[in-house]
């Protein structure tokens, strides 16, 4: 027959106590700690973002050349046409 040993929880709070406050146990939360600091210092420092390739525009082909008209003269950004306005 297993032995079931009954605790008040006033002892269970100081073998906790014990346990917790063990040099083992504080020594090994450090090493933890610092490996796990140096393992992000590292993964931020080499954590390069992905470069997207630049896209490279197709020259699209010449329209075939125009007669000119008086209405493909280009427009002068000086010009009174906007404003409904005659040159003297």
């Amino acid at each position: 027959m297993p032995i079931i040993l009954k605790m008040h929880p006033i002892n269970l709070f100081e073998l906790l106590k014990q346990v917790v406050m063990s040099w083992q146990v504080i020594a090994i939360t450090i090493v933890l700690l610092i490996y796990i600091f140096i393992v992000l210092h590292i993964s931020k420092n080499y954590h390069k973002p992905r470069v997207k390739k630049a896209k490279v525009k197709k020259a699209k082909a010449q329209p075939a050349a125009k007669s000119e008209n008086e209405d493909d003269l280009p427009i002068h950004e000086d010009s009174n046409d906007e404003l409904g306005l005659e040159e003297a």
